[in-house]
This record gives C-alpha cells, sequence and structure tokens, in this order.
C-alpha cells in the first residue's frame, strides 16, 4: 500500500472512530430509529470524513451514505435485544472497515488531494495514536460489554451507575499509555490493584467473581492488542 493510501485511510479511520465513539452521544444511540437522529450522524460522518480528508468532499460524501446504510441496516433489521451482543458490534464495525477499505481501493489519493497532503509525514504518527487510544479505551467498551451481556442480569455487581463502564475505560487507557511509553510491566501493578480492590465484592458470590474476572482479561486483552498494533504502526513510520 502507498503512503497516499496509508494516509487515506488512516483519515477515513480517524473520522469513522471519532463519529461513532466520540462525537456519537448515548442518547444518539438510544433514539437511532427516528430518521433524523440517523441523519444527523450521517452528517457527523460526512463533516468529519471532509475534514480529515482536507476539503475533499466526494469521497467523504459517499463514505457517510455508506455508513448511514449500515447503521439503518442494523437499527432496523437487527432485533433490539441482539443490537448489543458482541458479535452484533464487530459485524457493525467490520462492515464499516470494509467500506473504507473500498474507498481507498476506489481513491486511494482522496487525502492527497486534500489540504493537509504537504504535511501528511508529520500528520500520521499523531493520527496513528488518536486512532489507537479510540480504539483501546471508547471501542472497547461496547465490545466487552457486547460480551458480557448474557451474564449482566445473572452477576451483575451492586454499585455506582455506569461505574464498571468508567473503570474500563480508565483501566483501557493506562494500559495503551503504559504500553506506549514501554513501561507495560506496569501493568501487572494495575491488575493486583483491581484484583485488590475487588476482592471482598468478589469473595462473597462466585457468579459475580466469575463475572469480573471475564469482563477484566477481556477489557485488558482489548487493550493490549489495540496498543500493540499502534506501537508496531507507529513504529513503522
Amino acid at each position: 500500500m502507498t503512503e497516499q493510501a496509508i494516509a487515506t485511510a488512516l483519515a477515513c479511520l480517524i473520522a469513522h472512530l471519532l463519529a461513532d465513539f466520540v462525537f456519537q452521544t448515548n442518547a444518539m444511540v438510544a433514539a437511532k430509529r427516528k430518521p433524523q437522529v440517523l441523519l444527523l450522524h450521517g452528517v457527523i460522518v460526512f463533516a468529519l470524513t471532509a475534514l480529515a480528508l482536507g476539503g475533499n468532499l466526494i469521497p467523504a460524501a459517499l463514505l457517510a451514505l455508506a455508513h448511514t446504510a449500515i447503521d439503518a441496516l442494523k437499527t432496523y433489521a437487527v432485533p433490539a435485544h441482539q443490537r448489543d451482543r458482541l458479535w452484533s458490534y464487530l459485524t457493525d464495525q467490520l462492515a464499516h472497515l470494509i467500506t473504507i477499505v473500498a474507498l481507498v481501493h476506489y481513491a486511494p489519493d482522496a487525502f492527497a488531494r486534500g489540504i493537509w497532503a504537504d504535511h501528511s509525514s508529520m500528520l500520521i504518527p499523531p493520527a496513528l495514536f488518536i486512532a489507537g487510544l479510540v480504539t483501546a479505551t471508547l471501542a472497547g467498551g461496547p465490545a466487552v460489554g457486547g460480551l458480557m451481556l448474557p451474564h449482566k442480569a445473572q452477576a451483575q455487581p451492586d454499585g455506582l451507575e455506569n461505574a464498571g463502564r468508567m473503570i474500563g475505560l480508565l483501566e483501557r487507557a493506562l494500559i495503551f499509555l503504559m504500553v506506549m511509553i514501554g513501561e507495560p510491566a506496569g501493568i501487572g501493578f494495575l491488575i493486583a490493584a483491581k484484583s485488590i480492590l475487588r476482592f471482598d465484592t468478589v469473595k462473597k458470590n462466585q457468579k459475580i467473581s466469575e463475572y469480573v474476572i471475564i469482563g477484566t482479561l477481556a477489557s485488558f486483552g482489548w487493550a493490549l492488542i489495540a496498543a500493540f498494533a499502534t506501537k508496531a504502526a507507529m513504529n513503522s513510520f
């Protein structure tokens, strides 16, 4: 793959990650059956993709249309009780990635024809870091949540609302940063600290204990894969 194609793919990927995980709120996800909400999300995808591609509007519009079509299919064709499952989430994200690959094949020089073209070598490393960070943290939440959804009703520990989501987000961010600064050994201390803090809760209930262990391993595994993949990609530039 040429550097132009890599820059185009990375620009589209960042726009997708920001649109799906930063600028799409939980309220928008819950109300996505409303056409105006689905359309708003499509407009956000278009705006972010156009910005990332340096003002190249036609590829941005094509990608936004494909993104909206995929979201519409998931929203209206997949039963509500299945939309948050891991398979549904991964299938949705894979479909979006396929459209990005298709766009790069169709217009590999989309980034090179934008206003950022002269700065691609300077922009690629921070863009890779941002893409990796969002993937490790925000994109990891629905994946882990989808994996644990079948067991949530039986073993959900009592606690603050959304506390588990916030804990998972923070732990994945710390893992990502430890790997990126070359200190993966610190992850062991993070595991030990979480084990100590959760010990009193999990020792009283085997289901809760297994729920926490599976969720923790899934969260850590997702963050580690994202972090090492990001580091390898950045080292290649």
